[in-house]
């Protein structure tokens, strides 16, 4: 039932949606893609950029995992490293000009930090080395909230801080951090609202999340 209601998805995407974008799609593949900005988001279901941006075929080039976590960067060339060729291939090859970190509110990985069943849970392995990447943010929010604050403070925070961790993280890959400093690539961290949609926008002058709008 669940495959059948997307196959038909995609039958009405085709008829209502595609024959709008037709042109463009032919363009991408004729030319190829050339987007300027590397989303990094969650796997989380009810995270969904194109819609929530209503951008377009081509703008964007999407890495999506748990926790919108970015593994600093390693020079093992022994490992498998998916989400760190994603950030290579966008930077080094399709020289993206802008890369945004984006968290969202209610994010399971960050809940999971929190949660001594997932971390005793022996089929959860790489999940649980996965997590080790939001280690830091869990601290510093735990320290930051001491005793002012309860669990849903805590979470909210620690999604906060997270998006800052990651963008510190992108600065281990050399090549980012010299495009960075030429003033070729910005890194921006974003902050997803499920409950009402908006995005707030990471300030490191003032170091808060901003709503532009």
């Amino acid at each position: 039932m669940n495959l059948h209601k997307l196959i038909e998805g995609n039958k009405k995407f085709r008829k209502a949606t595609f024959s709008k974008h037709e042109d463009d799609f032919n363009s991408l593949v004729k030319y190829g893609q050339n987007p300027k900005i590397l989303f990094i988001g969650c796997s989380d279901s009810r995270v969904v950029p194109d819609l929530f941006l209503d951008s377009e075929p081509g703008e964007m080039f999407i890495l999506r995992n748990v926790g919108n976590f970015v593994p600093p960067y390693s020079n093992d060339d022994q490992a498998f490293h998916g989400c760190s060729a994603v950030i290579e291939y966008a930077v080094s090859v399709l020289n993206v000009e802008d890369i945004i970190v984006c968290g969202h509110s209610y994010c399971g990985a960050c809940a999971s930090l929190y949660d001594d069943t997932i971390k005793s849970n022996k089929e959860l392995g790489h999940v649980n080395k996965w997590l080790t990447l939001g280690e830091k943010a869990k601290q510093s929010s735990i320290m930051q909230l001491q005793k002012d604050g309860n669990k849903e403070d805590l979470l909210r925070i620690t999604e906060k801080i997270s998006i800052k961790y990651q963008l510190e993280n992108l600065l281990t890959f050399p090549q980012i951090k010299k495009r960075v400093e030429s003033k070729e690539l910005t890194l921006n961290g974003w902050y997803y609202k499920i409950e009402d949609g908006t995005i707030e926008m990471y300030d490191k002058q003032s170091d808060s999340f901003i709503c532009p709008i």
